[in-house]
């Protein structure tokens, strides 16, 4: 496996384009399944998770073509409405070709799916709903197999805003019978970039970034084109990186308002943060101070964000606390913070940061999830000496070449080849 070196004592500076947002483009790519023609989405980051999910399209019967940033998805009449292990397993969002699989063709068998080990995400809420507007489903020999006449408008009232729950019921409800009302919707700027693109395939999509999200079904979808919203976690992380290293950083091609509970977060600590239409810059604060968070759903502080976040409060004087809600075990990487010196304790979802209490010291690390990696990555580059990120394929599946963009900005950062 490949790991990342990184050297830190470097204040980044200049300027950085962002990617496409990973969290959008998958389940835009999924909902491509609705109808049939040439689908064709811009500005898709070439991730990990983007080729997981192209192969399984392709192993679907649809032909893509992806160069550039630009994905082109040939879907046909008829597809295969199995979805095997093999290409599941890799990535959580892949149960999000249930809900288009099964509206479409009245039946769909989708491995349960794997991903990132950062809580269990249950997908009942998705085959609850789903159940509610009218298929059979069972979960046998590890798969999810569902099967309806056509399904039906119905009001759904998740428990908890779920985002993949909220994209698979939009999808299916797009071409369901009627009216479906989903309530405590996901609130998040992905939700809002899906429902832009039904509504070009002919879907009627209301209310989208808000808690209640209304589809009123078609009976009849047709192919279009789509640009991918920036990606706000990508974003964050950059700025992040500008902000604890003492730095000027100004990431362009972004969506400020998709950040204000973070970007608000770095302006009590004592960042400057100036923003456009379409970018931001952080330059170092003075006089920073701890600070409080607790992650919320959109649009509260992100989960998402919330390791970066720890990473750099490891570098503000005093005390600061960050509870996680979202994510029951998204506290993984406090162990490996701690091998380069940080003062971490957690109790319960809490975790308490004691800042600047002693240099971070660069060591060996182990990447737990996808954002973890990241904040390892951050970690190092305020840290005295070497830092070897091992495990980076975690962050090769959200980051498109983080390594090139942080090198862009001064960071002396390399990868390392797995020679096997």
């Amino acid at each position: 496996m490949d790991k990342m070196a990184v050297i830190g004592g470097v204040a980044l500076k200049g300027e950085v384009k962002a990617s496409g947002a990973k969290n959008s483009a998958l389940p835009l790519i999924f909902s491509t399944l609705l109808c049939e023609g040439t689908h064709q989405l811009k500005n898709v980051p070439n991730l990990m998770d983007i080729g997981s999910a192209n192969r399984l399209m392709e192993s679907l019967g649809c032909k893509v073509d992806f160069a550039n940033g630009e994905l082109t998805i040939d879907v046909p009449q008829q597809l295969e409405t199995l979805a095997h292990y093999d290409q599941v397993r890799k990535m959580r969002a892949s149960i999000l070709v249930l809900g288009p699989l099964l509206a479409r063709f009245g039946k769909a068998k989708v491995s349960l799916p794997g991903g990132c080990a950062i809580g269990a995400r249950p997908i009942g809420f998705h085959l609850d709903a789903l159940e509610k507007m009218g298929a059979k489903i069972k979960v046998e020999g590890g798969y999810v197999i569902a099967e309806c006449e056509k399904l039906k408008g119905s009001k759904i009232e998740f428990p908890f805003a779920s985002v993949g729950g909220t994209e698979n019921i939009m999808m299916a409800a797009s071409l369901a019978e009627g009216v479906t009302e989903i309530h405590n919707a996901a609130r998040e700027p992905e939700i809002e970039d899906l429902a832009n693109y039904l509504k070009k395939l002919g879907a009627k999509v209301e209310g989208a970034g808000s808690s209640v999200v209304k589809v009123t079904g078609s009976t009849q979808l047709r192919a279009s084109q789509h640009s991918v919203i920036p990606d706000r976690i990508e974003v964050g992380t950059l700025v992040a990186a500008g902000a604890m290293t003492g730095g000027q950083v100004k990431v362009l091609d972004c969506r400020p308002q998709d950040l204000g509970a973070f970007l608000e977060a770095l302006k009590k600590i004592g960042f400057q943060i100036t923003t456009t239409e379409d970018s931001i810059e952080v330059c170092c604060g003075q006089d920073l101070r701890p600070l409080d968070i607790v992650t919320e759903p959109h649009p509260g502080f992100p989960t998402d964000l919330q390791a970066q976040m720890m990473a750099l409060l490891t570098q503000v004087d005093g005390t600061s606390h960050i509870s996680e809600t979202v994510f029951e075990n998204r506290f993984m990487h406090i162990s490996e913070l701690a091998r380069l010196g940080a003062h971490i304790e957690v109790d319960g979802n809490t975790a308490t940061i004691h800042g600047s209490q002693a240099p971070l010291l660069g060591a060996p690390v182990m990447a737990t999830d996808l954002r973890a990696s990241a904040c390892l990555v951050l970690a190092g580059l305020v840290a005295q000496g070497e830092t070897i990120v091992n495990r980076i394929y975690h962050l090769d599946r959200g980051y498109e070449k983080l390594e090139d963009k942080l090198s862009k900005l001064g960071a002396n950062i390399r990868r390392i080849k797995n020679e096997g």
